[in-house]
């Protein structure tokens, strides 16, 4: 199996002392030893850790620069013998200059040094901003060698990586260097720090390096300074952090007396794919390109995550379009309810619609798209019973998700009516000769597609629009009917995954029904109707096209058929979020749902996904409008632009 576009990376902050470069090598060292167990790709350490960030006019002795440079030299011939990326904070002398710098080492030698570019506050006493010498040379004489020097751009051929190296505050510029790294290819930034505490830092510290990761499409990796500096005046916590693109994959605790090590797997080819689908960014790198000019330098190998001999550190989440902590998935739940009701309190004021009809059918996706209809009627001071609520009985249909569909229609006050289908699509039956017994695709298509001509004609003669209640999850799969249940005039559910139907149902019975507020928006009787949609949550998700068994329970479970709608919303999710490969999907899902399902399940089911995908975007082709409500969306328009005859040869095979 291949690294899957991993590498480890590994922020350090080792013990220290003042000025004892020798101790200070030897911790550096030490901390080199457990990320070499760890198998590391990149450890970063902090600012000035070499000598200590916190020597003040210590910096001006030349004793001390000379026992930094033997310190260096101890490093150096540790690292001759690993691919590891070292990243050392020390300063270098230039002419009569001193400059606070990285060294990038790897493989026993110096790749390039990179100056911190801007200098302010007490270092200023010490320092000379790196911008001013990076300006006028690209290469310095360091240790009887020529290195790279300045704006540099350190780049692994063989796997694309690409790194660049921001000192400390340069990071809190306007226009920080991180910034430029990135716009020219840079996709993981190394921080080595020295920042000190005061109360409410940490806070500031972390949105600065998540926000920063974020609208650069980058990784972070920031190794702050420790307790055992200077405390004369501040002192420092060693607050260790490693973010990619908005996310804190991992951060340290602060104050750690002992050796602090933080580790993350940063997934470098997730940012490649984001760059490459933000074209905001494309635009900002072409317009910031060369400036200022950055040297590109070619690296060895580096050491990449091997899944063969390691194990994944980061943590996928079953339900990734709801991923976070209780209070944000609400958060979540309640934007994208507010996204369903204000989409379709537009459509309905801008084609002035007298109603709103729709199917229930006794399911999850009916009950949401019901109860926004209710809400957006609310929103324009319409009556809900200028609801028309519609129950279509069929040959599939059972008593249990009929009275499900009668008792939310009643307590939400719609206009409530029942048309039986059996009749009419046993006409059709024998007007196109199809035997009744055959319980084929045209036995169930005809069924929805009778459901959808009531609702659309009910529409038509009484100046309303038809609500669809089909979800994202559906569509991705083509579980539907072509001009059936396929087809609306507004779809209030088209943005949200079938996952997200059940939290988003869920969120109203706990928060709006049963929460302190005691919310009316819907009924004057929250119980009864948070009982009724508990007990359509508890009901299996099932199409109802086939008849139920001799107890009239129901036979068709759409599970059964397409698969367990959390590795469905899972493989859609990291499939057209991300354009994972079907490997890398597949050894993410088995790290997932491990103990749920097994691998053999869930390689069958990523098949089958693949297969309905790539088949069933003609449907997708024409689907009606609905709102996009998370961050992967289908719809033709704006969503995914993808030809309707795609083969999936390749992504089958691959898995």
């Amino acid at each position: 199996m291949s690294n899957l576009g991993f590498i480890r990376v590994a922020a350090a902050t080792p013990k220290l002392k003042i000025a004892n470069t020798e101790y200070n090598a030897k911790q550096i060292v030490e901390s080199l030893c457990i990320s070499e167990e760890s198998d590391c790709g990149v450890v970063v350490f902090p600012e000035l850790c070499v000598t200590g960030a916190t020597c003040g006019d210590l910096f001006y002795q030349d004793l001390l620069y000379g026992k930094s440079l033997e310190a260096l030299n101890q490093i150096l011939k540790f690292s001759e013998k690993n691919s590891t990326v070292i990243i050392i904070g020390l300063y270098i002398e230039f002419e009569s200059s001193r400059m606070n710098c990285a060294a990038f080492i790897q493989n026993g030698k110096i790749k390039g040094i990179v100056p911190k570019m801007f200098i302010s506050g007490r270092q200023s006493r010490w320092f000379t901003p790196g911008h001013t010498i990076a300006e006028k040379i690209t290469s310095i004489n360091f240790m009887g060698t020529d290195i790279p020097f300045g704006n540099l751009l350190f780049k692994d051929t063989i796997s694309g990586a690409a790194f660049g190296i921001e000192v400390s505050d340069d990071i809190e510029r306007p226009i920080n260097p991180g910034a430029l790294l990135s716009l020219n290819g840079a996709g993981i930034i190394l921080n080595p720090a020295a920042g000190y505490e005061t109360a409410g830092e940490a806070g500031r510290r972390r949105h600065i390096i998540s926000s920063g990761s974020r609208k650069n499409i980058c990784a972070y990796v920031t190794a702050s300074a420790g307790v055992h500096e200077s405390t004369t005046d501040m002192v420092y916590g060693g607050h260790n952090i490693i973010a990619e693109n908005g996310e804190i994959l991992s951060e340290s605790g602060r104050f750690n007396r002992g050796q602090a090590m933080l580790f993350a797997d940063i997934d470098f080819e997730l940012l490649r794919h984001e760059r490459m689908q933000a074209h905001s960014f494309v635009e900002t790198a072409a317009y910031y390109a060369d400036k200022p000019a950055f040297s590109a330098i070619t690296i060895e190998p580096l050491k990449l995550f091997d899944s063969e001999k390691q194990s994944l550190i980061r943590v996928y989440s079953k339900s990734p379009f709801l991923a976070g902590p209780p209070d944000a998935a609400a958060e979540q739940c309640k934007e994208i309810f507010e996204i369903q009701c204000a989409g379709l309190a537009k459509r309905l004021e801008h084609t002035g619609a007298v109603k709103s009809v729709i199917g229930v059918s006794g399911g999850v996706d009916s009950a949401l798209a019901l109860l926004a209809c209710a809400a957006a009627h609310k929103t324009l001071g319409k009556n809900t019973g200028d609801i028309t609520a519609l129950t279509m009985p069929g040959f599939g249909t059972t008593d249990k998700t009929r009275e499900n569909a009668l008792r939310i229609m009643e307590l939400l006050g719609t206009d409530i009516r029942e048309i039986s289908i059996r009749d009419s699509v046993a006409q059709h039956f024998k007007d196109i000769s199809h035997d009744p017994e055959n319980h084929n695709v045209t036995y169930e298509n005809a069924q929805a597609r009778e459901r959808t001509q009531i609702l659309m004609d009910i529409a038509n003669s009484e100046n309303g629009i038809v609500i669809g209640t089909g979800d994202l999850s559906e569509s991705a799969l083509g579980w539907c009917t072509y001009c059936g249940d396929h087809m609306s005039m507004y779809n209030v559910n088209a943005g949200i995954p079938k996952t997200l139907v059940k939290s988003v149902l869920q969120w109203i019975t706990d928060c709006k029904l049963n929460g302190p507020s005691g919310d009316k928006t819907f009924s004057s009787d929250n119980s009864a109707l948070s009982y009724a949609i508990e007990d359509i949550l508890n009901t299996p998700v099932s199409p109802e096209l086939l008849p139920g068994d001799e107890n009239e329970s129901i036979t068709q479970k759409t599970e059964d058929m397409v698969g367990p709608y959390d590795l469905i919303d899972f493989f859609i999710y990291y499939t057209l979020k991300y354009g994972f490969s079907p490997e890398k999907l597949l050894y993410l899902a088995n790290l997932a749902f491990a103990g749920d399902y097994s691998a053999e399940t869930i390689r069958k089911w990523l098949s089958s996904f693949y297969k309905r995908f790539f088949s069933q975007q003609f449907k997708r082709s024409c689907m009606p409008d609905g709102p996009k409500a998370v961050a992967v969306g289908i719809s033709p328009r704006g969503g995914l632009a993808m030809p309707s005859d795609a083969a999936c040869e390749i992504w089958i095979k691959e898995e």
